[in-house]
């Protein structure tokens, strides 16, 4: 028996089952105590390394994801401002909209809860296994412009066209330039239909010939954004100066 016991454990060694050796006596003994079958203690035992190898894979989905902070659905405080729709947000996380290829806008001023919704939509997806990648809009302008600098472009719009979730953060904060908004209208036409993206921005939609300066582009992008789009739009105050209003309340 003890030899036999080596051999499996040299085996698990071998095919790297960490988790089934560190379970392996454990299960040994809740099979022999309950009189459970050879098949009931593989299902235990396999369990624990599929849990296991499933935690390390949604972990490294996430770190993949490079989001700004790790706030979740759970961490927002709807009541702060009552203009969302809770149970459109709840929605968002059973991933419909990413099945049929959606987007989601999220519309409102500096400090309202964007990037923190979007982040956590985007979390949620990672966990999902989703593929999600978080960038603010300025810094992904210049990775496509530095792209196509050095003659690679089609390889960064592939890029950033592979994810099946992509958050483009503070659109509209800093001004696009002509060439930039070519660039910018290429990625978002590659995922048109074909993938989803969630974009926070806090400028109104009849504004946006303002953001990329060339109206025919501007309006190019929010045709695409905006076919297949929900738009959240939140109108409340900044959680910023949520401490502050309150202390200045008492």
């Amino acid at each position: 028996m003890n030899s036999t016991y080596n051999q499996l454990v040299k085996n698990l060694e071998y095919l790297k089952m960490k988790q089934m050796i560190t379970h392996l006596n454990e299960v040994i003994d809740f099979t022999t105590n309950n009189n459970l079958s050879f098949v009931d203690a593989l299902i235990k035992l396999t369990a624990y390394e599929i849990d296991y190898k499933e935690a390390t894979m949604i972990k490294a989905m996430v770190k993949v994801g490079a989001f700004p902070h790790n706030k979740e659905i759970k961490d927002f405080d709807f009541d702060f401002q009552p203009s969302i729709n809770k149970e459109q947000i709840l929605d968002f996380i059973s991933f419909r909209f990413l099945e049929a290829n959606e987007n989601i806008v999220f519309l409102g001023s500096s400090g309202v809860g964007k990037t923190h919704l979007a982040t956590s939509i985007g979390i949620a997806a990672a966990k999902r296994r989703y593929s999600t990648y978080f960038i603010k809009c300025n810094d992904l302008l210049q990775q496509l412009k530095r792209a196509k600098l050095e003659n690679r472009l089609d390889a960064r719009l592939k890029h950033f066209s592979k994810y099946r979730l992509l958050i483009i953060d503070e659109l509209g904060y800093l001004p696009i330039d002509k060439e930039d908004s070519k660039l910018f209208f290429q990625l978002i036409d590659k995922r048109y239909e074909n993938k989803s993206t969630i974009l926070t921005t806090n400028i109104n939609f009849n504004a946006w010939d303002d953001i990329f300066l060339d109206p025919i582009i501007a309006n190019a992008i929010l045709d695409r954004i905006l076919h297949h789009a929900h738009v959240v739009s939140i109108t409340g105050n900044s959680y910023r100066l949520k401490d502050h209003m309150n202390f200045e309340e008492e």
